[in-house]
């Protein structure tokens, strides 16, 4: 492995990480309806669990309310149990085909322990950053071991290595603050 493909292997493995650490923080509830929220929900249909949004449409019919218009009748009372048990702290309500899921006010105890939560998965990324900087920087050692570089070419590459580092942990702050802000928005 050259150094060059080292570099460009370890942005692109810190990019997934900060991609997760997106993911994770969305879904994390806030106080506003976003339809992302019902993503991870899964529902039985036909003996296999899949996502909600393949057996009906998720739009929002306000900024508290998301609307779940399920596309086969017989499917609501399962998509409303599988929200109810997703354990979101949702409550939807059945109004015949359409599934009416109002999002419920934040107190400011919730808040915290949101924000406790949000600061929890950015600490995760944050570690999958930095094992990933020591994991570039022990294959370095090898290929300066192996004779396979110099030491200032190993230097330079982990100079490199590590203002990568920097900057995808400036990335994961900057999304925490970005989160924590729209957390306490009320």
């Amino acid at each position: 492995m050259s150094i060059a493909d080292l570099k460009k292997t370890s942005e692109h493995k810190m990019h997934r990480s900060l991609e997760v650490l997106k993911v994770d923080l969305a879904k994390v509830r806030t106080g506003r309806a976003h339809t992302g929220l019902l993503d991870h929900v899964q529902v039985e249909y036909y003996g296999s669990l899949v996502p909600v949004n393949t057996v009906a449409n998720v739009t929002l019919i306000d900024a508290r309310t998301i609307g779940v218009q399920v596309w086969e009748k017989a499917m609501a009372g399962k998509v409303e149990r599988a929200i109810r048990d997703a354990d979101l702290g949702l409550n939807p309500a059945s109004q015949g085909e359409l599934i009416r899921v109002p999002m419920p006010a934040l107190t400011e105890e919730r808040r915290r322990d949101l924000i406790k939560v949000v600061k929890g998965e950015g600490e995760t990324a944050k570690i999958a950053v930095r094992n990933l900087r020591r994991d570039a920087n022990a294959t370095l050692k090898d290929l300066l071991k192996n004779k396979e570089c110099s030491e200032d070419d190993e230097r330079r590459a982990q100079d490199e290595i590590q203002k990568l580092t920097d900057k995808y942990i400036a990335e994961v702050d900057k999304l925490l603050a970005q989160k924590e802000a729209e957390l306490m928005a009320v």
